[in-house]
């Protein structure tokens, strides 16, 4: 099992310089991508400006979205956008997706909300298009850059709901699991897995993980304010009980998601100390092999 680090772009206060030294550092570790969430209505860096810079810095580490909102953007643009990332990372990318659920961030886009399950399939569909050179219809021509990956960057469907996970079998390579401990991510995996197959698609969707994790003095506390900030004190606090604080905390959890059979861990941080990707190196470097 491969394992990243996440990207404290999405933690409030988060100085510029100091992502660019942590996209830095993590490309100088043993961590196979660096991991971005996606929020409109807070004050968190823009997802994809914010890859761009840590992949300016980086020459080895794949950058990612852990996911991005694709329904609060417009279709086009965003394809462009994530063509020109690839690009840029040189083929580094890799884009998880989903729909968001809070009403809040699609008033201000602004988008639908109702309809936004609908619109995210007709967008996953259209990006394929965009990505493989076609014309966007019969009035509008190709939209460039072409992706480094052929085809564009490797897709991974973001939900819950058996509906939004079996979208990775129609328009996919693999489904990734937002947060949530082992056994939810694995169950919501056989979901993806089941449609691939009545799909009729050969292979196995790619199976990506994501947790949060705290280390260092004040662990928890930090890791506390950091959650319920983001998730509101009901959802955050049931977050925060599970979440590992300590180095065999950590490691427990790396074991746990690598026995459900994920392809790749990712761990968010719930602070923005620099030392943060060297304490989880030094863990990480015990699981996987040499860079």
């Amino acid at each position: 099992m491969e394992i990243g680090i996440g990207y404290p772009a999405n933690i409030p206060g988060t100085p510029g310089t100091l992502l660019l030294d942590w996209a830095r550092k993590a490309d100088l570790g043993p961590f196979s991508s660096l991991g971005l969430i996606d929020r409109l209505v807070y004050p968190n860096y823009s997802p994809l400006i914010a890859l761009a810079g840590a992949g300016a810095v980086t020459l080895r580490i794949r950058v990612m979205t852990t996911v991005l909102l694709a329904p609060l953007y417009n279709t086009g643009v965003l394809a462009k956008e994530l063509a020109s990332l690839d690009a840029l990372t040189n083929g580094r990318l890799t884009v998880g997706l989903g729909i968001g659920s809070r009403e809040d961030d699609f008033l201000a886009a602004p988008a639908s909300f109702n309809n936004r399950g609908k619109r995210f399939d007709a967008q996953l569909a259209e990006m394929k298009r965009i990505w493989a050179g076609e014309p966007l219809s019969a009035e509008v021509g190709p939209i460039g850059p072409r992706p480094v990956q052929p085809g564009g960057p490797p897709i991974l469907i973001g939900g819950r709901a058996p509906a939004a996970i079996q979208r990775v079998a129609r328009y996919g390579d693999g489904f990734i699991s937002g947060g949530g401990g082992p056994a939810a991510a694995r169950q919501n995996y056989d979901i993806a897995q089941n449609a691939w197959r009545e799909q009729g698609r050969p292979g196995q969707p790619r199976f990506v993980a994501c947790s949060y994790y705290g280390l260092g003095p004040n662990a928890l506390d930090r890791a506390r304010e950091t959650i319920t900030r983001y998730y509101g004190p009901q959802y955050g606090g049931m977050i925060v009980q599970s979440l590992p604080t300590t180095p065999e905390a950590i490691k427990d959890t790396i074991r746990a998601f690598a026995d459900t059979g994920a392809d790749e861990l990712i761990l968010w941080p719930t602070n923005t100390d620099l030392d943060q990707v060297d304490r989880m190196a030094d863990l990480v470097s015990a699981f996987v092999s040499p860079q």
